[in-house]
């Protein structure tokens, strides 16, 4: 996998050479009041930023999350490579948590049964009105099944996109569609573990400068937890 994000490194390196002017970047931030991940508690106020690069499609970021509140909540760095053409996308995430199977959680270890990285693999179509999404882990700390073997730990969600009193809202639902002990609490089988909406408005502070602030209501129907966020995203 080390050898995947190496390759992955190179090739958007290499896209520089002859397409400098079309390469476009993300630089953000978001903080959170509260680090809810597909209807998991991962831990209290947090700053998670972005850096990416894009170019035809092809897109190369990455995101974090560092607890501000506390100490001891959850630290991830992840890696995606991505490509989207029109509505459908695809990509690979290496996901990386101060938590797992490395009692020293260093980042750079790989091995196989000793690694605190997850690699999980996306498929999705935006239809405009709804969109769908796929996800799998395929290696690293992935959770167990029924069995006591990988249970390549999936989620499945539909967004729905809409406008209401001036303000952009999207309406979530997602589900872990068989047995894993990956998401937070044993699933014995298909379960609804995030059921969200979320609402976004740009805050105007001058005349050049904006800040966008969300609030999302969300809830884990298999835990019976339910959750309120409130954020705001800084980018140049």
């Amino acid at each position: 996998m080390k050898k995947i994000v190496l390759f992955a490194m190179g090739l958007v390196m290499s896209m520089t050479a002859f397409a400098q002017d079309e390469i476009e970047a993300t630089i953000s931030g978001d903080i959170v009041s509260q680090y809810i991940w597909r209807g998991q508690d991962l831990g209290n106020a947090a700053i998670q930023p972005t850096l990416g690069i894009a170019y035809k499609g092809l897109s190369l970021s990455a995101w974090g999350s560092y607890g501000i509140a506390d100490a001891d909540d959850t630290k991830e760095l992840d890696l995606t490579l991505a490509y989207t053409i029109k509505g459908f996308n695809i990509g690979i995430t290496d996901y990386w948590f101060n938590d797992g199977l490395d009692p020293e959680n260093r980042y750079l270890k790989y091995e196989a049964h000793s690694t605190n990285h997850v690699f999980e693999a996306n498929i999705g179509y935006d239809f405009g009105f709804a969109s769908l999404q796929w996800y799998t882990n395929f290696a690293g700390n992935d959770g167990i099944n029924k069995d006591g073997k990988r249970a390549y730990s999936s989620y499945f969600e539909a967004i729905v996109p809409f406008k209401l009193a001036k303000v952009d809202w999207t309406a979530t639902a997602g589900v872990v569609p068989y047995a894993t002990d990956f998401y937070n609490e044993w699933t014995s089988g298909f379960s609804v573990t995030n059921i969200a909406l979320k609402a976004s408005k740009d805050i105007k502070i001058t005349d050049t400068f904006s800040v966008p602030v969300f609030a999302e209501l969300s809830a884990n129907p298999c835990t019976q937890k339910a959750y309120l966020v409130l954020g705001l995203t800084l980018h140049p």
